[in-house]
């Protein structure tokens, strides 16, 4: 057996001509170079050793580290149920070289005064998408987006070459601006303002707000749910519906837990794609724009938006474009804040751009739900109302487990005829997809989030130094966001224009290419399926 084989020394086998940085796994025998240097996990993960289960007998009785590896440096994070987690380390070093074999153009860019910001990282309980779910493109990808890919495009657009300049657009998801309103000490209002004149300031030219999108994605989901349910008796996979709107429960899916369960998401798209969709689509021809030609920011909550955004079916080939080009999470933005040493407070207000000629939003709106876009509750009340001819006013949550587990029902001559659940945080979902293998799942629809506490607890933002939940910032958070008036998307005037005149009638086939796609299982090995319930 060759040194490489071994675990030592260059790669060897199908990349043998690979740099000397990239070290062969030293856990399956593979051959196959390390996805990124430094870093004691393997792309392959084992699956092409034939020496697999003998290689795991072997770690079992002495685990070994990876040449370049300090010691003890494979993880094994709280989300993770893998019995070996690959999950990205908590290592400033290790980012810094994964970024610098990744990017090959790093060192022909034109350094800026940000040229210091740190690159994207995805850390140890950031979120569900450890390098069990990416491939080693996707994580290429994924260092990328960073505060520096921003700068390279504003820079670009001071160049003399106008070929090359981008109308930059930046979307704020509507689970960040409490954020800002919380860490800040200003009213939502103020702080959406304040960040757009933050944002152009910078450079950029347009700034929306996602909750149209989000309006979109809620009436999709509550159509498809009312078609799901009656179809319940002629199709096996019609119920239950999986709430599509959560990019890391959906990775984790996808990945790991087969047709099983890929069957029952909803197709809706998450409002942070079908915002792609607008921006790319509507807004481009508004504007007299190729797609190629704006350059799309999401500013969000959480890391996992970054690999949504990556998806092979929200890209378009006809112009080479994404829907989403790019994702920065909130406290990346308060990073460049801090960098340029601006305050909040000390920011113009400027009124948050509309996708609508030169109309500009009003004051900010929210949907029903406590700490997300409220799916559960908008489908549950539509579904009432068209399955049962029933007004329901309020919701009634009952905690069971714990308080990220809630059910709620709807009672009718006695008989329970809808029952719901909100299902947040990784433990949660275990416990449900358990039940839903066993066949004792009760429920018609769930509400899935990957996040204890849902979407305003995203990772990318309220969090202190060392990884851990600010909870008074997230309870002044909480505060904030509950006291947005809520609005209904039945109500908006411009969606239902749009679906007229942008999607040519609300049953027609571009609503289904622009605001729907499909989730099936990828990558089904039986390493997918090592999974302690």
């Amino acid at each position: 057996m060759s040194p490489a084989a071994r675990g030592g020394g260059e790669a060897a086998g199908p990349a043998g001509n690979l740099p000397a940085t990239r070290r062969t796994c030293p856990a399956c025998l593979c051959g196959q170079p390390r996805r990124l240097a430094r870093r004691p996990a393997c792309a392959c993960r084992g699956r092409n050793s034939p020496r697999r289960r003998a290689s795991a007998a072997r770690s079992a009785r002495q685990p070994r580290q990876g040449r370049g590896a300090p010691a003890g440096s494979q993880m094994k994070c709280e989300n993770c149920t893998k019995k070996e987690c690959s999950k990205k380390q908590k290592n400033d070093d290790t980012q810094s070289t994964s970024v610098d074999a990744l990017s090959s153009n790093d060192g022909l860019e034109e350094k800026n005064e940000f040229h210091t910001l740190a690159n994207a990282k995805i850390l140890l309980s950031d979120c569900l998408a450890c390098d069990n779910c990416m491939t080693s493109e996707e994580g290429a990808r994924v260092f990328q987006q960073n505060q520096k890919e921003l700068f390279r495009i504003l820079n670009l657009n001071k160049k003399c070459d106008t070929s090359k300049h981008k109308v930059l657009a930046v979307s704020i998801c509507p689970q960040s601006l409490p954020y800002f309103a919380a860490k800040f000490n200003l009213s939502v209002n103020d702080a959406a303002k304040r960040l757009c004149g933050f944002l152009k300031s910078l450079g950029v030219h347009y700034v929306f707000d996602t909750t149209i999108a989000a309006d979109f994605s809620i009436l999709e989901s509550q159509r498809e749910f009312v078609q799901r349910y009656q179809r319940r008796n002629q199709e096996e996979h019609a119920l239950p519906m999986f709430a599509s709107a959560c990019p890391g429960w959906i990775r984790y899916a996808e990945r790991v837990l087969t047709n099983l369960v890929t069957s029952h998401i909803c197709t809706a798209k998450s409002p942070q794609q079908i915002m792609g969709s607008l921006v790319k689509g509507y807004f481009a021809r508004q504007q007299n724009l190729s797609p190629d030609k704006i350059f799309h920011v999401i500013v969000a909550p959480c890391y996992d938006k970054k690999l949504e955004a990556l998806r092979e079916d929200f890209y378009t080939a006809l112009y080479n474009s994404q829907e989403v080009d790019c994702v920065l999470t909130s406290g990346e933005i308060v990073q460049i804040m801090e960098q340029k040493n601006v305050s909040m407070k000390d920011v113009t207000e400027v009124a948050v751009d509309s996708l609508f000629d030169e109309v500009k939003e009003g004051d900010v709106v929210r949907h029903d739900g406590k700490r997300s876009d409220g799916y559960l509750e908008h489908i549950f009340k539509h579904a009432a109302k068209e399955l049962f001819g029933m007004d329901v006013k309020e919701i009634t949550y009952k905690a069971l487990k714990n308080k990220d587990f809630q059910e709620v029902t709807l009672e009718k001559d006695g008989e329970t005829v809808l029952r719901f659940a909100a299902a947040y945080g990784f433990r949660n979902i275990q416990n449900m997809v358990l039940k839903l293998k066993k066949g004792k799942f009760l429920y018609h629809f769930v509400e899935v989030l990957a996040c204890p506490g849902g979407c305003l607890n995203g990772k990318g933002q309220a969090q202190t130094e060392d990884g851990k939940p600010d909870k008074a910032l997230l309870n002044q958070m909480e505060e904030v966001y509950a006291a947005i008036p809520v609005r209904l998307p039945e109500t908006n005037m411009h969606v239902q224009k749009m679906y007229q005149d942008w999607l040519e009638g609300m049953d027609s086939k571009k609503v289904q290419e622009t605001l729907h796609t499909k989730y099936s299982a990828v990558n089904q090995t039986a390493s997918n399926l090592d999974i302690k319930w």
